[in-house]
């Protein structure tokens, strides 16, 4: 990685680059050995003329992930811009790591980064740009998804189609506006100490807690389509079941936790995965005519990764039912599976929002 002790001279813009905010990048990271010195290289290569530092909060990692720390923290200790440390993380859990890095960091505008993400060249400075126009307390943008081979290929299509996530702004693009709820975060340090930063309870979800207490408190929360962030998917069937049924597992545990956020899109997988399996007992047992619920399922999701596959090889487009499946299955089932005493210990966590007016710029 190229050393430097000056800041970049691209910085975007008119504003003077002695008017920008600095700017901390926290990244929470566990078992990124593959992608973390690449996201961290994305970061140090922004187009973005302010100050910034990056705090990397270390979970206790199996693989290389923190000698690739030591080696980044290193490498960047010279630099009078984009200077690299690090925080322990002992529990590995996210927002954990990211309430510790927010500790260790000092500058005016927070952004949150994830070891596998990484952040288009003008990210940095377009998120400044926004949260100066909008007035918002935190904006975020869209989840690219990108494969580097042809599994991780089908799954980034599946990632961003709408048979795959429904009509989910931060995964399939859309018109720029206010948001329940955005991808990562680029945030105001004021409104984080506010609020208190994460909850820690929330494994899951965290980011949705965070932003439903800022709302709650007057803040507002703006999604782009400007912000892109280049996601890196998981590297097989078993790590993808794996991350979607956590992910619907912890979206009961919001519905338990606001009754308000629940919607049809997100009732769909677990509706799903009932009548799928009602359709094969009933098929098997009774008659055959119910395998048509379970067939027509299948047929659908081969029909939907036909567009979705376009301009993929064939090994890709072959594996896109497979990640369909995978991740409406796995969300479905975790959904219905979610303890109700996993609902209870974060709702008892609950922290009431620290009310505050919208900044205006």
């Amino acid at each position: 990685m190229t050393q430097s002790s000056s800041k970049p001279s691209g910085a975007s813009g008119n504003t003077a680059p002695d008017a920008l905010p600095a700017v901390s990048v926290i990244m929470p990271v566990l078992n990124e050995e593959r992608h973390l010195r690449t996201s961290v290289q994305h970061i140090l290569e922004q187009e973005y003329a302010g100050e910034m530092e990056v705090v990397i909060a270390l979970g206790p990692s199996a693989d290389r992930t923190d000698e690739i720390a030591a080696e980044l923290v290193a490498e960047n200790a010279n630099r009078s811009w984009g200077r690299v440390q690090t925080v322990p993380n002992p529990t590995g859990r996210t927002p954990a790591g990211l309430n510790a890095a927010i500790k260790a960091s000092r500058h005016p505008v927070v952004v949150r980064v994830d070891g596998h993400g990484m952040l288009s060249p003008n990210y940095i400075a377009t998120a400044v740009r926004l949260l100066e126009e909008t007035g918002a307390a935190n904006v975020g943008g869209t989840m690219h998804a990108e494969g580097e081979n042809a599994w991780e290929h089908a799954v980034a299509a599946a990632m961003t189609s709408k048979i795959g996530v429904g009509n989910a702004a931060f995964h399939t693009g859309g018109e720029a506006g206010e948001a329940e709820t955005v991808y990562l975060g680029v945030f105001r340090r004021e409104v984080l100490e506010q609020q208190g930063g994460y909850n820690e309870e929330f494994i899951r979800a965290q980011d949705w807690e965070l932003n439903f207490r800022i709302r709650e408190a007057g803040g507002l929360i703006w999604f782009s389509p400007e912000l892109r962030v280049s996601y890196r998917p998981r590297p097989s069937v078993r790590e993808l079941a794996k991350q979607y049924r956590n992910y619907g597992r912890w979206r009961h545990v919001v519905a338990r936790y606001h009754a308000g956020s629940i919607n049809l899109r997100y009732l769909a997988p677990p509706v799903a995965v009932c009548a799928i399996a009602a359709g094969v007992v009933v098929g098997v047992a009774v008659t055959p005519w119910a395998l048509v619920v379970p067939g027509g399922y299948l047929a659908a999701i081969v029909a939907g990764s036909l567009p979705a596959g376009k301009g993929l090889g064939l090994s890709a487009r072959a594996q896109i039912p497979v990640a369909l499946a995978t991740m409406h299955m796995s969300w479905g089932w975790g959904f219905l599976t979610s303890p109700k005493k996993l609902a209870r210990k974060v709702i008892a966590s609950r922290r009431a929002p620290v009310l505050t007016t919208r900044s205006s710029g």
